[in-house]
């Protein structure tokens, strides 16, 4: 088997799915991007490997003109503000690992209500809403959006009186117990 750069393989793609691929680029839908090449491109012998760096490299080329999914704010006025729009009354705000093949592992900051039981999502920490957040300091072991998540949840927290629940801030796991009344 020969060695195919993602150049090469952009220039066998048909122009529609090119063209699909830019518009999906250009959306910041990485992963749909990455489907359609690698659905366009597999009869010729492009594997998923090879879509994903076909995408890359057009990301790299659109640059900045790509519509980039806004990060959450982490301030603690802005927190207060979504977890005041919550259906219930706030009893807990909890941080819980999450994980995709976009972003890795990432953290949602929860506020977990009662009358009516829901949660409402209040932010999630990727690695670089974190890091922007955080600034250049030294975390140690811990994940950069760990840090984070304990920070803002924890300020969050005592705000509205309410205790902070992170089980595993140490080591993603998405499959940790949740905070029980």
């Amino acid at each position: 088997m020969t060695y195919t750069a993602a150049a090469d393989w952009w220039d066998l793609l048909p122009a529609g799915v090119r063209e699909q691929v830019d518009g999906y680029v250009l959306q910041d839908a990485r992963m749909r991007a990455v489907r359609a090449v690698f659905e366009a491109g597999r009869a010729r012998g492009l594997g998923l490997v090879d879509a994903q760096l076909v995408v890359h490299e057009r990301y790299l080329l659109h640059g900045d003109r790509i519509a980039r999914t806004p990060e959450s704010p982490l301030d603690l006025e802005s927190l207060a503000a979504r977890a005041a729009g919550a259906a219930g009354r706030v009893v807990v705000v909890e941080a819980v690992w999450d994980g995709d093949t976009v972003h890795d592992w990432f953290v949602d900051l929860l506020a977990v209500t009662a009358d009516p039981a829901s949660e409402l999502r209040l932010a999630t920490i990727y690695r670089s809403t974190a890091v922007r957040h955080l600034g250049d300091v030294d975390l140690g072991p811990l994940h950069p959006s760990a840090a984070a998540a304990e920070s803002a949840g924890r300020a969050l927290a005592a705000h509205l009186a309410v205790p902070f629940h992170f089980v595993s801030p140490h080591t993603p796991d998405d499959q940790v117990e949740r905070w029980k009344p």
